[in-house]
């Protein structure tokens, strides 16, 4: 056997880089189960060998270093993402789109690359940089004024004559020859090279010393105005791009406006052959319409305007060796195959795992153990295996099938009729599913447990604590006290969140049950009009089908599930646990207080996130939606609401601030008056 303080160190080693690397770079090396892996055989040494134990090892450190040094930033108007095309028949058929939303065939369209870097929002107030923000949800990013200061040719005082507020989105990227230098210091000080310029400019924006950013050779791109208070009238985005080049800000020299869609596929065809030309990694082209009146009268989807998309550039192709298939058994029990490959440099990530959905779709791509396999990343984000090499193949490589028996308990391995994912029969004896059943059921989306993360589940497991999630509601100070990592205070603060989770609202318990097709939402929607889950476990699949929306896939499986004895089972435990089974609204008879009414929410409110306010119409039985129209019962306008507000004028609907909003949740549809 190695050493085991010399593996101790070099896994402490892996571990902290690992943490860096997913953390505070945004740029992960390996997978989680990887680092799953080295993190339990750190965990199994240093219980066998105490004497490697060290104060700062990874095992005795909550998490990693995360920074939540950044500050909420609510955008001024919302930041949307943009809808792909991926060829020129695709690109096509948006112009279409256009002719006949427009009538008419638009006047110019403007072509920019598309860098591959980080989108923030900068804003400037009579000429000065006030705020620099990230994307984050398009509503709400992070406050990274100080960090982008130190970027170069960010200018923190505008020329010439500014207005008095401006809004300039852009890409922060870092260049290839700085990521190039980056990495040769890396190497000269004996460090594991940073992976792609993406992520390594990603992370040095959010680094919480903005000393360590201005020393990463970050550069900008302004794409867009996002708003403008006080400037010039312009009527095209290349007279926008223009303006702001002007005032100082960097727009990149490759933007064109062209005339035609075939001259916008000229360029497309030129961004292609070029792509690895310049100083900046680029993953496609932006085409925009260039007028902004235009712009104006196409709008915006739900998620992206209707004025522009991304060509996305043919994500790039490797070669590798495929070492072994192996599988995962998931929270529902479905059984996923997934390649362990040759480590392999795809798309700007080093490649060591893929998922193989299935064994019929393994079997349809005609990969072998021992292949050489063709791996790219579909989109530039998600790895996938293409297929093989045939001409490598060895004679004689035998085709892979699925195992017959759980390799974590051992219980036969199915396949039910009718369905392509294979599934493990050994329900919660099986530690890779009640692992994974654990974490989400603990999770934010679920029960919220502060505190139960893998981590204290893989512990929890190992002693035998837990069998099933209804145990978590049974652990006493006992079970804990005592172990590694383990005193009064850290103990105090589980129970203590456990116990506040047993009053947990009926949705969030049916989230956390995990029953298939049953998320967040429709976990909401269930428990609003069952009210109970005594109600939703007697309901018929047709009860659940009168729900609007709810479909039979859905209805089967929430009967299914409740039919199944081992879930009844739980049920009754965490009933005699304590768990609440009656929804809080339902108790208040107020469930019902906002059927029928539609509610669209704009702007940044004061005592509700976005999230908060919608789940609270919708705990009453509204309905929330993303656009205003002539069906909707009332906007709901907290600060800068943007063009929402302007269409419900337009349209007669009420407009609420937050006063009368809370009045709305407390007394329904009459706060509206006649």
């Amino acid at each position: 056997m190695a050493d085991p303080a010399a593996r101790a160190a070099e896994l402490r080693a892996l571990l902290k880089e690992h943490n860096y690397l997913y953390h505070v770079l945004d740029a992960p090396e390996v997978s989680d189960i990887e680092f799953d892996e080295l993190f339990r055989e750190l965990q199994g040494l240093e219980a066998t060998h105490p004497e490697v134990v060290v104060p700062d090892s990874p095992t005795r450190q909550v998490g990693g270093p995360v920074s939540d040094a950044f500050a909420p930033v609510t955008h001024r108007e919302r930041m949307f993402s943009l809808d792909n095309v991926e060829s020129l028949e695709d690109l096509e058929a948006w112009r279409t789109r256009l002719v006949r939303l427009l009538d008419r065939e638009p006047n110019a369209y403007s072509c920019e690359l598309k860098i591959d870097g980080l989108a923030i929002s900068l804003t400037y107030e009579a000429g000065h940089l006030v705020r620099a923000a990230t994307r984050g949800d398009g509503i709400t990013g992070e406050d990274i004024t100080a960090n982008v200061r130190t970027i170069g040719n960010v200018p923190r005082v505008l020329r010439g004559d500014a207005p008095s507020v401006v809004e300039v989105r852009g890409e922060i990227y870092m260049p290839v020859s700085a990521f190039d230098e980056l990495n040769e210091r890396q190497a000269a000080e004996g460090k594991p090279p940073y992976v792609n310029p993406r992520n390594t400019a990603a992370g040095s924006v959010r680094q919480k010393d903005p000393a360590a950013t201005a020393a990463r050779r970050l550069s900008l791109w302004a794409y867009q105005i996002g708003f403008l208070e006080g400037g010039p009238e312009l009527a095209s985005h290349t007279e926008q791009m223009d303006w702001i080049s002007e005032l100082g800000l960097p727009v990149n020299p490759e933007n064109r406006a062209v005339g035609t869609i075939d001259e916008v596929e000229a360029y497309v065809r030129n961004a292609e052959d070029h792509r690895h030309t310049h100083d900046y990694d680029t993953d496609g082209i932006v085409i925009k319409v260039d007028s902004l009146a235009d712009q104006r009268d196409l709008g915006f989807t739900a998620k992206s305007p209707r004025w522009a998309v991304a060509y996305k550039l043919p994500p790039e192709e490797k070669t590798t060796t495929l070492l072994d298939i192996k599988i995962n058994v998931g929270r529902t029990g479905a059984v996923t195959p997934y390649a362990v490959l040759e480590p392999v440099f795809v798309g700007g990530v080093t490649v060591t795992n893929t998922t193989l959905h299935n064994e019929s779709d393994l079997h349809r791509r005609n990969v072998r153990p021992g292949d050489t396999v063709i791996v790219r990343r579909a989109g530039d984000v998600i790895p996938e295996i293409v297929g093989p090499v045939l001409s490598l193949r060895p004679k004689g490589l035998p085709q892979w099938h699925m195992p017959e028996e759980c390799p974590f308990c051992g219980n036969p391995i199915v396949l039910p009729d009718g369905e392509a994912k294979a599934k493990c029969t050994g329900g919660y004896e099986c530690p890779s599913r009640l692992r994974e059943y654990l974490a989400h059921f603990a999770g934010r989306g679920a029960m919220d447990i502060e505190g139960l993360g893998y981590k204290t589940v893989d512990l929890l497991l190992s002693e035998g604590l837990v069998r099933d999630p209804a145990d978590v509601f049974t652990l006493k100070p006992d079970d804990l006290l005592g172990r590694e990592g383990w005193g009064e205070i850290s103990v105090a603060n589980l129970l203590g969140a456990i116990d506040e989770a047993k009053d947990r609202d009926v949705g969030r318990l049916l989230t956390g049950f995990g029953i298939d097709h049953v998320g967040g939402t429709v976990a909401r929607v269930l428990a609003r009009r069952f009210g109970s889950i005594d109600a939703l476990s007697s309901a018929t699949e047709d009860d659940i089908t009168e729900i609007d929306g709810i479909g039979p896939e859905i209805a089967g499986s929430v009967v299914a599930w409740f039919n199944d004895d081992e879930n009844a089972r739980l049920v009754e435990k965490m009933r005699a646990a304590g768990v609440r089974m009656i929804d809080p609204i339902v108790e208040e008879a107020g469930g019902d207080l906002l059927e029928g009414v539609t509610v669209v929410i704009t702007g940044s409110l004061d005592g509700y996130s976005r999230s908060e306010a919608k789940a609270a119409v919708e705990d009453r039985g509204g309905k929330v939606t993303g656009s205003v129209s002539g069906k909707t019962t009332a906007l709901v306008a907290g600060a800068s609401p943007g063009s929402k507000m302007t269409r419900a004028v337009d349209l007669g609907v009420p407009v609420l601030d937050e006063d009368a909003f809370i009045r709305l949740l407390e007394e329904g549809q009459d706060s509206l008056g006649g």
